[in-house]
Order: C-alpha cells, then sequence, then structure tokens
C-alpha cells in the first residue's frame, strides 16, 4: 500500500507509540518490586525474555499422564470451564490422565472473563484439598484462573490484594516457590501458557486489572493443534481479533530503552518491559499473517478434514503455534478487552490487509 493509505497508518502507530496510555504496554507507569532505582540512569536498558517450555504436535495432549507421572503428581487439580468439560480437549486430557493412574480433581466452575470472586472461588477450592500438580485445560480465563489459584494457594496467608497490580492491589512480589502448572490451551489467540499474567475484572472498581510475576508462568504449555478444531466459529474468529491485537500491542508498545524506573536490581525488572527487537521482528511477522489467513479462515471451513489436511494445518496450527512462540518472545500481554478501550483503533483492521509493515516509523 502506497501514498495516503500507508501515511494514514504510519500516523497511527506514531500516534499510538506516543500517546499518554496509561495500560501497562504504552506507558513506564507499570512497575512491580521494590522502589529503589539505579542511580546511573533514569531509563531501562536492557530486556529480558522468560517462556514457558511449549511442546508441540497434533496429538500431544495425550502425553500429559505421562508428564503428571513424571512429575509423581498424587493429587491434580484440573481446571476448566462447563462448556469445555465436554468437549474433545478434556475428554483426551481426561482420558490420559485415567490411562497414567493419576488421581486428579476437576474444578469447572471458570468463568469466562474472569472477576475477582470467580478468582476466589477456584482459590477456596484449590486451599480445600492439597494440590500438587495443576493442569488448565480452556483458554485464556481458564489458564488465567488456574495462575492465580495456584498463587493463593502456596501463600495462603495472604490478603488477594497483596499479589493484584497496583494501584489497585498492591504488587507485592511472589517470594514463594508456587506447584507445577500444565497449560493445555484450546483456544489460538491468548498465549496465556507461555506468560506470567492472569486478567480479571475487579468489580469493586468496575476495572480490569491482573497479576504479573515470573513466579504463576506455567511450567509447560502443551500446544496441540487438534484442539482448535473443536472451536466455535465465533471463539475461532475471536481468536484471530486477539492474535491482531496482540501483534499491534506490542509492536506499538512503549520500547524497553525508555522504560523508567531503571531497576537497581534485576530481580525488579517487571513482566512488562516494552518493545524490543526481537519482539518487532514477531510482531510484524504477526501482522502479516493475520492479513494473510484471517480472511481465509472465513472461507476455508475447518472441520471437514476431507478437504485437504494440509490446508487445515495452515490454517489451525501454524497460527496456534505462532501464537505462543510470539508471546514467548514479545514481553508484552494485554487482553483485546484492554486494547479496545486503550485505543479504538478499528481502523487498523481495514487496512492490515493491504498493509505490510518494513520498518519501524
Amino acid at each position: 500500500m502506497a501514498g495516503p493509505g500507508r501515511d494514514r497508518v504510519v500516523k497511527l502507530l506514531r500516534q499510538l507509540e506516543h500517546a499518554a496510555c496509561r495500560c501497562p504496554a504504552h506507558s513506564n507507569t507499570f512497575h512491580q518490586g521494590s522502589p529503589l532505582t539505579c542511580t546511573v540512569r533514569k531509563t531501562d536498558y536492557a530486556f529480558e525474555m522468560a517462556s514457558s517450555n511449549i511442546r508441540y504436535g497434533g496429538g500431544v495432549s495425550r502425553e500429559i499422564g505421562m508428564d503428571l507421572q513424571n512429575l509423581r503428581a498424587r493429587n491434580v487439580c484440573l481446571m476448566t470451564d462447563r462448556n469445555l468439560f465436554h468437549l474433545p480437549p478434556v475428554k483426551a486430557v481426561l482420558e490420559s490422565l485415567v490411562k497414567s493412574g493419576v488421581n486428579y480433581k476437576v474444578y469447572d466452575n471458570v468463568r469466562v472473563e474472569p472477576t475477582d470472586t470467580s478468582f476466589k472461588d477456584a482459590i477456596s477450592f484449590a486451599k480445600m484439598h492439597s494440590f500438587d500438580v495443576f493442569v488448565a485445560v480452556g483458554g485464556g480465563s481458564v489458564i488465567d484462573t488456574c495462575k492465580a489459584a495456584n498463587l493463593y494457594a502456596c501463600h495462603p496467608d495472604a490478603d488477594f490484594l497483596d499479589f493484584v497490580n497496583a494501584p489497585i492491589g498492591k504488587g507485592k512480589p511472589v517470594t514463594g516457590t508456587l506447584k507445577p502448572l500444565i497449560a493445555v490451551p484450546t483456544t489460538a489467540g491468548t498465549g496465556s501458557e507461555t506468560t506470567g499474567v492472569a486478567i480479571f475484572d475487579y468489580e469493586p472498581l468496575k476495572a480490569k486489572t491482573g497479576i504479573a510475576s515470573r513466579a504463576i508462568r506455567p511450567t509447560l504449555g502443551i500446544v496441540d493443534p487438534d484442539h482448535t478444531l473443536s472451536m466455535p466459529e465465533r471463539v475461532a474468529a475471536n481468536s484471530g481479533f486477539d492474535v491482531l491485537c496482540h501483534a499491534l500491542e506490542s509492536y506499538t508498545a512503549l520500547p524497553y530503552h525508555k522504560r523508567a524506573p531503571c531497576p537497581s536490581n534485576p530481580i525488579n525488572r517487571p513482566a512488562y518491559q516494552g518493545s524490543n527487537p526481537i519482539s518487532d521482528v514477531w510482531s510484524r511477522h504477526a501482522l502479516n499473517v493475520v492479513a494473510k489467513y484471517m480472511k481465509r479462515k472465513e472461507t476455508i471451513p475447518l472441520l471437514p478434514l476431507s478437504i485437504n489436511g494440509e490446508a487445515v494445518e495452515r490454517v489451525t496450527s501454524f497460527k496456534f503455534l505462532w501464537t505462543s512462540i510470539h508471546q514467548s518472545l514479545s514481553c508484552e500481554l494485554i487482553t483485546s478487552l484492554i486494547i479496545s478501550k486503550c485505543h479504538q483503533r478499528i481502523y487498523f483492521l481495514l487496512q492490515v490487509k493491504q498493509f505490510r509493515i518494513s520498518t519501524r516509523p
């Protein structure tokens, strides 16, 4: 795309990068840890990438029972939601657990778009049964809820707001050791299986916030592309928009070397660190993938495998794989709801099909 169309998109990117936005990725207001700062410089000079281990492959969910055996798990908490409980992804995981003789209990009361109330209910369940391993089978809501349950079950004396991001919570660092958590995503847009972030709605203030700490990151993400075949059409479409929003969010985030304050100790470097040369590569690639496959999803059904197995693989599992990789390297994660509230930039979606970002404006 050339001429006025490209100029409008470049202008939009510049506005996003320099806008006075208070979300974690686009401002320097989010910081977790010690208030002590570097005495040499005001802004940071480094970024750090941290991610869960990822295992990818069609049908790989069948291995989870053996993973739990290898962890010597004796009492496993499996979290999902009531709709997913009756669908193939959960059935595949449960069959693997039964085959391997793993003792487990199911919590299926996860709320889509979690709240502090739904988090607390899951936390109470986890505290009640003293689990030694957690398994989350579902989308971002399920995985985030499981992260919170694991965190507070391992810190039974903590107040709920202790680990919630400031200014709503106290933003205290997580000092204790958590139990292993295996995440089995069933959608292709969240990337929650790779991050140390759990997002929820804080009902008393009607605000969306979360918990951000490397400590809550899943131990292992089992990415099984077969699970995308059971996604409802609306969920599949929403996953595509989720991918688009994550790519935009990462690419237009405040650069890591402009984030303040500079930490006095690397342990105080927050989970949100800003855009960087590595995440930029994946963000630009992500926009190209969305532009190519998002519309194709509308014309190539996912369920009839008789079309062409390879075509279905490209539409589903490739998108699934790059989402996990992109979120692993990105250092940036925020939900599409926050993004829409922050920017209201639906216009960009109309341009991205034709526009290929070649350099950062």
